[in-house]
């Protein structure tokens, strides 16, 4: 029988707070980070809301040689790394030689990295200019760092499918634990508010162009107009339940019970989206049924269209409101390859608490809809989560938590 993975460290940054502690304090009293873009003039394009990490200082969390090799995105990540680590009380030299590994997911963030790499070379002449090499070097430097910061030499990769890769990247931590990888570190942070990257997820036709942070991004409303992004996400500390016993630990947040991914046929085919059928898997997965299944963090792209198709899967599996629903990214933006992976966070904090975080600036969820959208804090007891990704180009993610259990060490 396959050992079950547990997450038993996590480091989260994000807009709402710094910390697991801080970033679920802000969640439960709805406090939303959205706001005008700091980090650039925003004021020649359309769209100039984003949710921010506030107060993060770098030079505060990492020795002063790092900052000029690493760029926003790849500092946030590097701490978030080393917050997970201490959270777990893990100290990775102390493992075998090739025992640690790392999985991340990246995206927007690439293109601040990028920019500033183009902008170098192309101060050397237009013919030293390579998009495709300056993007493909940031996301092996993005993981590169941490393994080399914390000298890891297990298994590293990168997964690069948007909003959904910081589950993508977890479900491949957990593939390495299976094939006897003692210990990985695993989801995603990103950071897109820049000037590039902001041109690029213009074009999507997806962003909110709204002036009001209350009304920017209004998943489920009948008032959607699109979404906001944000920076920030989520690491973990991921180890087969035997062996994080074996080393001594006590207590973890909860287990990665179940996952799957599927992809979107192309608009025009006629052939119907397959979100529900990730879900449906996820819970094969698991060895659960949807009545198993006490909350679910949505995905909520904040496009009319797309809503639709979230809220027809969850129906059609769930019934019409047949599980609470809810979606606290309404605090933080869309944070890209981030995103997930916080949403993981804050549902792995929700089991722990027995408390379903709210949804916040939504005042009119589509009725047609039939989902039980949560909008204030409800307490409840709750044992399983699922949380659902789907990344721009047709990406779907989906993953089943199971709640924390002490182990028997600490049971005794």
């Amino acid at each position: 029988m396959t050992a079950a993975t547990v997450v038993t460290g996590m480091g989260v940054l994000a807009p709402t707070g710094l910390g697991a502690a801080a970033h679920w304090t802000a969640t439960l009293r709805g406090h939303s980070a959205i706001g005008r873009i700091t980090r650039f003039d925003s004021e020649p394009y359309t769209s100039r809301l984003a949710a921010e990490i506030d107060g993060f200082a770098p030079e505060e969390h990492l020795p002063s040689r790092l900052l000029p090799q690493t760029d926003h995105m790849t500092r946030l990540a590097l701490v978030a790394a080393d917050w997970a680590l201490e959270d777990a009380a893990l100290t990775p030299s102390a493992l075998p030689e090739y025992g640690v590994g790392v999985v991340t997911a990246s995206s927007a963030g690439g293109f601040e990295f990028g920019h500033r790499e183009l902008e170098k070379l192309w101060s050397k002449g237009p013919e030293h200019v390579s998009a495709y090499q300056s993007f493909a070097w940031f996301y092996a430097v993005n993981t590169g760092q941490i393994s080399i910061r914390h000298g890891l030499r297990g298994p590293s990769g990168v997964l690069v499918t948007e909003q959904a890769g910081g589950l993508d990247a977890i479900a491949q931590a957990r593939r390495h634990l299976r094939g006897g990888i003692p210990v990985m570190i695993g989801g995603g942070v990103d950071g897109s508010p820049c000037p590039w990257g902001w041109v690029a997820q213009q074009t999507s036709g997806r962003l909110s162009a709204s002036r009001d942070p209350a009304r920017a991004y209004l998943p489920f409303d009948a008032d959607a107009s699109g979404y906001v992004p944000g920076d920030g996400g989520a690491l973990f500390v991921l180890e087969p339940e035997d062996a994080a016993r074996e080393r001594g630990a006590t207590s973890w947040y909860g287990e990665i019970a179940g996952y799957a991914a599927t992809f979107d046929p192309p608009p025009g085919s006629g052939r119907p989206p397959t979100l529900r059928r990730a879900i449906e898997r996820a819970l094969d997965d698991a060895g659960m049924t949807a009545a198993d299944v006490d909350v679910v963090f949505a995905d909520a792209a904040g496009v009319p269209e797309l809503d639709r198709i979230e809220a027809d899967a969850l129906r059609a599996v769930f019934g019409p409101h047949g599980v609470p629903v809810t979606a606290p990214k309404t605090m933080t933006g869309r944070l890209s390859a981030g995103g997930a992976a916080l949403d993981l966070a804050t549902a792995l904090l929700a089991l722990e608490h027995g408390v379903v975080p709210p949804t916040v600036n939504v005042s009119r969820p589509v009725p047609g809809y039939e989902i039980d959208l949560v909008l204030r804090p409800r307490r409840l007891p709750l044992s399983a989560a699922l949380v659902l990704a789907r990344g721009y180009g047709g990406f779907n993610a989906a993953m089943v938590v199971r709640g924390p259990r002490r182990s028997e060490h600490e049971a005794s």
